[in-house]
């Protein structure tokens, strides 16, 4: 396990309270949250949401506290119970965050509401110097904490069931709660669903000749004190393959072979290189080609794992890093799981199929009222020859307030009220919508898109409460007319009209 200095470090007494006073002050320094200024909007006597964020991880987060940064409400729902949002506490198996620890993730600007401040307030500089990486359960306390100070309106235990963009400016969530099913109305909604946001796992073919029980995806809910004393294969050799490699491990795996189809790792995340400023910023402006040369280039380079999390699984004697070894054919003979690859064949007993997400509306029934009608860049982009990639022509192709934009005109009134704030807008606007290097970019950049279509929207009615205020800033008391001019006068004759004897 992680040897970071936090966990042997108790909390400094008032430390964190002494925090959260100088973000209250720093917040209303700011005049955070903002006043409101959004028209109050009902439907049939019901409430319409300004906007309603799905997902109450980071992003969800950072979202509706940078909406609030200008006037506007947001509620968040999310079908996980409270404090369990997003991976960090339930499928992430990582040991610590992969992002150096100075990142300010969705801080959005203020310094008291870093992950650094936090740390500092509860341990101290000297533990902050020491720290190597987040551990990945601080992280999600971090959180937590984050949507307690900004005071997120987070409402849990809530799935959506369906979306539904209506052609009166309105769009349609249906709910399931604990009291059973319900709907709300929103002006705009935002699908803040994470890595796998419009899709889930990409899964291998191979899988589907396999017991359901003997195989699970790197991203399921498991107990891997199951794997105690089996033989584990695991396909892959990315972040999440070595996390649940060193996962297995630890929980007394017989042993692990990792499945490298790779005859060797990439060394080099250049994912990582390309986290500048102005790439962050200009990403969106960039002619198409340059947008999928950039993506394109990250995908084909392979991004490789950690140096913690492989460390982590080549400490074990019974882990088996196998290059140039993809599965070929497998099968259950009714015992164990057989896998014929280029270099023999496996006996397994279990097998963790770690081969990341992808774009998959099918996956998401909740969102079949609208995936016909969402414009994909293969709908409307050819890359240059060779530089074909699936998971780039899937991505949506986003406006420049990630909103969605129809394949064909007309066909779906009201589908660019929903805005796609998770992994898929990388390719439109670069990942500024999910991860943390660039989050709180782009939940700015989402906010004051927001306003400006609110805004432009309800101009007439705030040009009529334009024309309403009457707030005076003079009284007429301020200041003493001048009394009339007399005659007029001329310097030149004053002399002699003034001493005439």
């Amino acid at each position: 396990m992680t040897t970071d200095p936090a966990f042997a470090l108790p909390p400094r007494p008032g430390g964190l309270a002494a925090l959260e006073q100088r973000l209250a002050k720093d917040l209303e320094c700011l005049g955070w949250p903002a006043r409101s200024w959004m028209p109050a909007c009902r439907h049939d006597g019901e409430r319409v949401l300004d906007v309603a964020i799905v997902g109450g991880g980071q992003a969800g987060l950072a979202a509706a506290a940078a909406l609030s940064q200008q006037g506007i409400q947001a509620a968040v729902f999310d079908r996980s119970s409270a404090g369990c949002e997003g991976p960090w506490a339930t499928t992430a198996r990582m040991e610590t965050l992969r992002s150096p620890k100075e990142l300010t993730g969705p801080a959005l600007g203020l310094p008291a509401l870093t992950f650094r401040a936090w740390f500092e307030a509860q341990y101290g500089a000297e533990a902050w110097a020491a720290l190597d990486k987040i551990p990945r359960l601080q992280w999600m306390d971090y959180l937590r904490w984050y949507r307690r100070v900004m005071s997120v309106d987070v409402r849990n235990d809530i799935a959506i069931t369906g979306v539904h963009p209506r052609a009166d400016a309105m769009v349609r969530l249906d709910l399931r709660t604990p009291a059973g099913n319900e709907h709300v109305l929103a002006r705009r909604v935002v699908l803040a669903t994470g890595r796998d946001g419009l899709g889930g796992p990409a899964i291998p073919a191979f899988t589907g000749a396999l017991p359901r029980a003997k195989w699970a995806h790197s991203s399921d809910e498991m107990d891997y004190a199951q794997l105690t004393g089996l033989r584990v294969g695991v396909v892959g050799a990315g972040s999440s393959a070595m996390d649940s490699a060193a996962t297995a491990l630890e929980a007394g795996a017989q042993s692990v072979d990792l499945l490298i189809r790779r005859d060797d790792l990439p060394r080099v995340n250049k994912g990582k290189g390309a986290g500048v400023p102005g790439l962050t910023q200009g990403h969106y402006d960039l002619p198409d080609e340059l947008k999928w040369r950039v993506r394109h280039y990250i995908n084909v380079s392979n991004t490789p794992p950690p140096h913690g999390s492989t460390l982590r699984v080549s400490r074990h004697p019974n882990a088996r890093f196998n290059m140039s070894c993809p599965i070929q054919r497998i099968a259950w003979d009714g015992k164990v799981l057989r896998a014929s690859t280029p270099k023999g064949e496996f006996i397994f007993d279990f097998l963790i199929v770690s081969t990341g997400f992808k774009v998959d509306w099918q996956n998401r029934p909740e969102l079949s009222a609208i995936a016909p009608h969402v414009r994909a860049w293969g709908d409307r982009f050819a890359p240059a020859p060779g530089d074909d990639d699936q998971e780039l022509s899937d991505s949506p192709d986003l406006g420049p307030v990630f909103e969605f934009q129809e394949k064909s005109a007309g066909t779906c009134p009201g589908l660019d009220r929903i805005h796609c704030f998770c992994y898929p807008a990388a390719l439109s606007h670069g990942t500024v919508s999910g991860d943390i290097p660039a989050i709180s970019e782009g939940a700015r950049r989402l906010a004051g898109g927001m306003a400006s279509l609110f805004y432009r929207e309800d101009f007439e009615h705030h040009f009529a409460r334009l024309e309403a205020y009457d707030e005076p800033e003079l009284f007429g008391d301020e200041w003493v007319p001048a009394a009339p001019p007399g005659p007029a006068r001329d310097p030149r004759t004053e002399s002699t009209r003034y001493n005439t004897p």
